[in-house]
Order: structure tokens, then C-alpha cells, then sequence
């Protein structure tokens, strides 16, 4: 079983950095994509960066492209998504998701394992 947990949330003024990070506490095999998304209430969950693990491809949502780095450890058991320069619009709630199908699909139904997501609040 995937056990997907983040951590690292918080609340931040406009401009700093937050680090979040995605632990695997279950099984590992077979799990192909790593993705971060966020939602805010009302609205729909949105991709914000997904990792492919064997080619380390990484995918970015345009609005946080040289703001947040998205990265792995060797062990691949951890993705962490450092983020840079955020603004009032990044705040949400950021879940970290994995699927097996290897593509970094923008799509939250393409990921069938989730985390319990973490608070992400940037101040004005």
C-alpha cells in the first residue's frame, strides 16, 4: 500500500520560501509519477509540478516556472518542492500525489494515491 505524507506547510509573507515535503511510508514499486497539486475552497484541484522518477522528467505549471523547484532524493522516497518567491495567490492547501503510469499528467484523476495535503497560507 502507498502511503503518500506531507509536510513542511505553514504561513509565510508575500516573497519568501516555503520547503514541502512528500514522504512514501508504503510500498514504492511500481510508482512511476510523483505530483504536487493544491486546491483553494470553491474551486478545483490544479496541477503545480509533477516528477517521473526513471527519467527524471520534471512538469511545471506555468504560473509557478522559476519560483518552485521540484526534486527527489536518491532513494527516490521523498519528493520535496521548494518554493520561492511566493505570492497571496499560492495560497492553498498542497497535496502530493503518485501514480504508476509514468506520465506527469496535469489531471488530478490520473493519480490514484494521495496525501493528506498541507496548508500552504502566504500573507500580504
Amino acid at each position: 500500500q502507498v502511503r503518500l505524507v506531507e509536510s513542511g506547510g505553514g504561513l509565510v509573507q508575500a516573497g519568501g520560501s516555503l520547503r514541502l515535503s512528500c514522504a512514501n511510508s508504503g510500498r514504492s514499486v511500481g510508482i512511476l509519477s510523483v505530483g504536487w497539486f493544491r486546491q483553494v475552497p470553491g474551486k478545483e484541484r490544479e496541477f503545480v509540478a509533477a516528477i517521473r522518477w526513471d527519467v527524471q522528467t520534471i512538469s511545471y505549471q506555468d504560473s509557478v516556472k522559476g519560483r518552485f523547484t521540484l526534486s527527489r532524493d536518491a532513494a527516490k522516497t521523498t519528493v520535496s518542492l521548494q518554493m520561492n518567491s511566493l505570492k497571496s495567490e499560492d495560497t492553498a492547501v498542497y497535496y502530493c500525489a503518485a501514480n504508476i503510469l509514468g506520465t506527469n499528467s496535469v489531471a488530478p484523476g490520473a493519480y490514484p494515491y494521495w496525501g493528506q495535503g498541507t496548508q500552504v497560507t502566504v500573507s500580504s
